[in-house]
């Protein structure tokens, strides 16, 4: 699988796969006010923001799966229902370890509590859950703080 800079012109499918992947992930796990925060312009918006730091497997015009770096965090991944069970993930996965090891020494990502399906992709990956922690995700209707499971991973080899 191929992983690639995300194109500009790629942002409305990209805000379309990033949406419907959490509503699928993470609608059922999080407060109903956050549900409702989490519209398809506001992951566009989010997602125009942050494109320098997103990368995509797929072809130019279809990309199937992104994956966003932020500081010393891998910030984002989402893979497409469809698309699953390929590889696609662990090949974004790889790539942002990659990316992420040339700033930092060791990285963090955040997973949903209960969210058992990527949580076992984390751990099959070499990332180790450190602990449960509460988040603060800012939106446009106000703060929520929710519990997440933090992982962690040395990035880069000693």
């Amino acid at each position: 699988m191929t992983v690639r800079a995300a194109d500009p012109g790629e942002i409305d499918r990209l805000a379309q796969l990033w949406y419907d992947d959490w509503q699928d992930a993470h609608a059922r796990l999080a407060p109903p006010g956050l549900v409702r925060a989490r519209t398809l312009a506001r992951f566009r918006d989010r997602l125009a923001a942050a494109l320098g730091q997103t990368r995509v497997a797929g072809r130019v015009g279809a990309p199937v799966a992104l994956c966003m770096i932020q500081d010393d965090e891998l910030y984002q991944l989402y893979v497409a229902r469809d698309a699953r069970g390929a590889g696609v993930a662990a090949a974004l996965l790889a790539d942002g370890e990659a990316r992420l090891a040339e700033r930092v020494t060791s990285a963090w990502l955040a997973c949903a509590v209960d969210n058992d399906r990527a949580a076992r992709f984390y751990e099959k990956c070499g990332w180790h859950r450190a602990r449960t922690m509460a988040s603060r995700l800012e939106t446009a209707d106000g703060v929520f703080e929710i519990d997440i499971w933090r992982y962690e991973k040395r990035v880069k080899p000693s």
